[in-house]
């Protein structure tokens, strides 16, 4: 992958102190970015931030207007790069070498994308740990339409905390969609995936990143994921999440109750329980009254839009 540039492209809202050093980390790489894309969603009157390096370009994105998809569209476009690396403001490169990994991937023929591994924070709770290793394992795979069958949802699974694209098949299939609440990522990997190409999770490519959500922070989240699903149906419909989300708990469950850890595996079966019920109404949203959707939603920005 000699000569081959790479963008990383960040979307950022009120980013903290540790936004510093992820971009230093980037700039540690063994394969250095051209350009790295901060795309700073404003409120009136705030400031954008400053940096004194040339390569470093900050643009302001109307609160109004941002998009998981389209905002992260519009940074991709603005790239003349050969590869774009999707991350965002939270994810912290663990070594050195995290581009490298990902471009690894890209090797192979006919790869489209490739996507990092996601590590816990220290302090992060067992039931994050374990869902980061079900999600995210030690050894790389390269996911093709022949997986479907065994893989289901999962073939298409990825995502843009850390996430490289062929800049080429990006524009070639059309981008992220949007408007979009959630799924922007997977979405893109169905795309890549049914045009024939490959996406490759690159386990080398490590980055720290991590939340601990409460029962209802989940619920809204999964609603999102619905609302998701239910608008890109043509996705979906035919690969159920719900199997693929049983399996997880079940395992997680399991394990937890293995090493004595009986109320966390309680408490992680009634989260379960807010996850299941927030995804079911994201799929009725359409059905529910206006109010309830906005107290529902993890974004409610997104129901502004025309």
């Amino acid at each position: 992958m000699e000569n081959k540039s790479v963008d990383v492209i960040i979307p950022a809202y009120k980013p903290g102190k540790e936004f510093q050093e992820l971009l230093a980390r980037l700039m540690r790489q063994t394969v250095l970015p051209g350009n790295i894309f901060i795309l700073q969603t404003v409120e009136d009157g705030e400031e954008l931030l400053q940096f004194s390096e040339e390569h470093i370009k900050v643009v302001p994105i109307k609160r109004a207007e941002f998009d998981h998809g389209g905002t992260r569209d519009y940074g991709a476009r603005l790239s003349e790069a050969d590869y774009i690396l999707l991350m965002t403001q939270d994810a912290m490169p663990k070594n050195e070498g995290v581009i490298e990994e990902l471009l690894k991937g890209f090797t192979g023929e006919h790869v489209g994308m490739s996507y990092g591994r996601q590590l816990a924070r220290k302090d992060a709770d067992i039931t994050e740990q374990l869902a980061r290793l079900y999600n995210y394992p030690p050894e790389s795979q390269l996911k093709t339409r022949a997986d479907l069958e065994e893989l289901g949802i999962k073939t298409y699974f990825c995502s843009d905390v850390c996430a490289m694209y062929d800049r080429r098949l990006y524009l070639e299939l059309g981008g992220f969609v949007h408007p979009t609440i959630f799924n922007e990522d997977t979405i893109m990997a169905y795309r890549v995936i049914q045009a024939g190409y490959g996406v490759y999770y690159a386990a080398d490519a490590k980055v720290i990143h991590s939340h601990s959500y409460t029962c209802m922070q989940q619920f809204r989240r999964n609603f999102d994921l619905g609302v998701s699903q239910k608008e890109y149906s043509e996705v979906f419909e035919n690969i159920s999440s719900e199997k693929e989300g049983a399996g997880f708990a079940k395992k997680t469950i399991f394990t937890l109750c293995g090493k004595m850890h009986f109320l966390k595996a309680f408490y992680f079966a009634w989260q379960c329980a807010f996850r299941l019920f927030g995804y079911k109404m994201g799929k009725s949203y359409d059905r529910l009254p206006e109010k309830l959707v906005l107290w529902c939603t993890m974004s409610p920005w997104y129901w502004s839009k025309d």
